[in-house]
C-alpha cells in the first residue's frame, strides 16, 4: 500500500449523448464548483488520486500553480494505455502519470485494470465522488470493497449518477444534497482543518 493520506477523486460532466439520462439530473456549474473546492481543500494537505479526465487534469494542475504547490508531488493521475492517444499532452511534462496496460484493444478491461491498480493497491482516507456517469458507480462500489475503512463523500448536489448511491450511503445531516458551499462541505467530511498549512514545495 501507498500514500497513506490519499483523496481519491471520481468526478467527470455527464456526456448527453453517451448517457443522456446522466446529463438529464447534473448539475454542472456545481460539478465545477466541487471540484475546484475539493483541491482548494486538499492539495498541499493530503495526496490527491484520480483516473486522470482531461477536462479535471489541466483545472488540478493550474490551481496547484495558484496555491504554490507542487503538481508533480501532491497529486497522482491514472490512465489507462488505451486512451494512449486520447491523453493530453500536458501529461507528458509530469512524473505523477501512472500509465496502465491496454488489456485485449478492449475498452472495458482496460478500466478495469486500471480501476484495480488504482484502487486496490493504494491505501486512502477517503473517496469523493462528483456528477458522473455509470463508471462513478463502478468506482465508488469498487472503492468500497477495496477501502471498507476509508469515508465515502457521494456529492448528491452535483447530480448525475452519483444520485445512484443515495441508497447505498448514509447522510443524516442531509449536508450532501444540501450544503453548496463545497469548501465547508469538504473541510467537515474529509476532517481537513481550515488552518491546516500547506506542504509549500518546489514545484515538480
Amino acid at each position: 500500500m501507498t500514500k497513506l493520506d490519499a483523496v481519491f477523486l471520481s468526478a467527470s460532466v455527464p456526456d448527453p449523448i453517451k448517457e443522456p439520462e446522466y446529463a438529464a439530473t447534473a448539475h454542472v456549474p456545481a460539478i465545477s464548483a466541487a471540484v475546484s473546492a475539493l483541491v482548494f481543500v486538499v492539495l498541499g494537505r493530503r495526496h490527491l488520486i484520480w483516473g486522470g479526465h482531461p477536462a479535471i487534469t489541466p483545472m488540478i494542475a493550474l490551481a496547484a500553480e495558484q496555491l504554490g504547490v507542487s503538481y508533480s508531488r501532491s497529486v497522482t493521475v491514472y490512465q489507462s494505455r488505451y486512451f494512449e492517444d486520447e491523453l493530453p499532452e500536458a501529461n507528458a511534462q509530469f512524473p505523477n502519470v501512472i500509465l496502465t496496460a491496454s488489456v485485449n484493444k478492449d475498452r472495458k478491461e482496460s478500466l478495469a485494470l486500471m480501476r484495480d491498480e488504482m484502487l486496490r493497491k493504494n491505501q486512502y482516507l477517503a473517496g469523493v465522488f462528483i456528477g458522473g456517469m455509470t463508471g462513478i458507480i463502478d468506482e465508488f462500489r469498487l472503492f468500497r470493497e477495496w477501502q471498507p475503512n476509508a469515508t465515502t463523500v457521494p456529492v448528491f448536489s452535483t447530480g448525475g449518477a452519483v444520485l445512484e448511491l443515495a441508497q447505498e450511503t448514509e447522510d443524516p445531516d442531509n449536508e450532501l444534497r444540501s450544503n453548496f458551499d463545497y469548501v465547508d462541505l469538504f473541510h467537515k467530511k474529509l476532517d481537513i482543518r481550515i488552518d491546516e498549512p500547506r506542504e509549500r514545495i518546489s514545484r515538480g
